[in-house]
């Protein structure tokens, strides 16, 4: 079995269990078309009865918002608004040509696109909150993102099927050992309500009351090693200072602090991309958190500008303002869901009703 095949097996038959009668619906560019191949034959054994593949092309985006006129950009995208809303599974896989292609989109034309869409991303976090949509993330490596994880193809390609524990005889088996790991994590976190972050610039609280932590074990993600939640929104207290650089939308933003009081955003800093921060906190719902959250993939040790990997890194954590999870409980609703990374490898600690259950990087508990 080659490497494609087993990603393509761990996808449809770990991450997304696809059972007889499903409808799978994926996204992803034509860069992926050896990763399409595989899965439908994957899909086909599993006895899915559709498959609806929705590819974009080089330049799209850009294409897109340089001429679209006001109708439309309020149009919905009939395909995914269906498959959204009537399919049993859906697969994103990341395949950029470009991760600079939209970073100079005019913000009024993306502001309009975004409010035409709002309903689709509304039922799409309804229906996963509950896995009646099952979904997942993955990564096909492309040079686009080898050069901005600064690698050869050949060495990112290397880092993506290791990162997703390709290289073993079983790939679910491992996927499943750190579930059982992580869910000891979760399970202990569930009976907790105050916690708290500590760090190099970090001096940060929430609380968790009436939340529910969630264990990330490769299904949603692929690969992950998280354990997140969404805080009560007006909870958070404190400072929290971003060591890992970010990117939205391919917009770069570096040295990030944000100081939060009762739960909002009150004043932000960045080394770079101070301008960038300015226009996202402008939109609705931006200036709340919607996550909290633990990396614990140790196999995952460096940053590749790629969220998907970089929040996973094993000894960091991470909150991301804008809209939160539902199936955590979280209320706060935006079109953006930002994750911003910090490391706690140097000392970092976190609390949980005030006992000390990781430092440098690893629980204790």
């Amino acid at each position: 079995m080659s490497l494609l095949q087993k990603y393509a097996h761990l996808l449809v038959n770990y991450c997304l269990e696809i059972k007889e009668g499903d409808k799978f619906y994926i996204r992803t560019t034509t860069l992926a078309e050896p990763l399409v191949k595989a899965l439908y034959a994957e899909a086909l054994k599993a006895g899915a009865y559709q498959f609806e593949v929705d590819m974009g092309f080089s330049g799209k985006g850009k294409m897109f918002f340089d001429h679209a006129n006001e109708k439309q950009l309020q149009q919905e995208p009939f395909l995914r608004k269906h498959a959204m809303e009537t399919f049993d599974a859906y697969l994103y896989i990341r395949a950029p040509h470009n991760l600079k292609e939209d970073q100079n989109n005019d913000p009024a034309k993306v502001k309009i696109n975004q409010a035409a869409t709002k309903a689709i991303n509304d039922t799409y976090f309804k229906r996963t909150a509950t896995r009646e949509l099952k979904r997942s993330l993955c990564q096909y490596p492309t040079e686009a993102s080898a050069q901005a994880a600064g690698m050869s193809l050949d060495e990112y390609q290397e880092f993506v099927f290791g990162a997703c524990n390709l290289y073993a005889e079983n790939p679910s088996a491992e996927w499943k050992k750190l579930s059982q790991e992580q869910q000891r994590i979760v399970d202990h976190l569930n009976t907790t309500e105050n916690i708290h972050y500590k760090g190099d610039g970090i001096d940060i609280r929430f609380n968790t009351k009436g939340r529910t932590w969630i264990n990330s074990d490769g299904q949603t993600n692929m690969p992950s090693g998280e354990v997140y939640t969404s805080p009560v929104e007006n909870s958070v207290q404190g400072k929290i200072h971003f060591s890992y650089p970010g990117a939205y939308f391919g917009r770069d933003v570096e040295g990030v602090t944000l100081y939060v009081k009762d739960g909002y955003i009150e004043k932000w800093e960045a080394k770079r991309g101070a301008d960038f921060l300015d226009e996202i906190f402008a939109i609705e719902g931006t200036r709340r958190f919607g996550e909290a959250a633990i990396g614990t993939n140790y196999n995952i040790q460096q940053m590749t500008n790629n969220i998907l990997f970089d929040e996973k890194i094993g000894g960091t954590v991470h909150m991301a303002i804008g809209q939160s999870y539902l199936q955590c409980g979280g209320k706060n609703e935006s079109s953006v869901h930002w994750d911003m990374i910090t490391e706690m490898k140097n000392g970092g600690q976190i609390f949980a009703d005030d006992e000390l259950i990781y430092e440098n990087g690893l629980f204790l508990i």
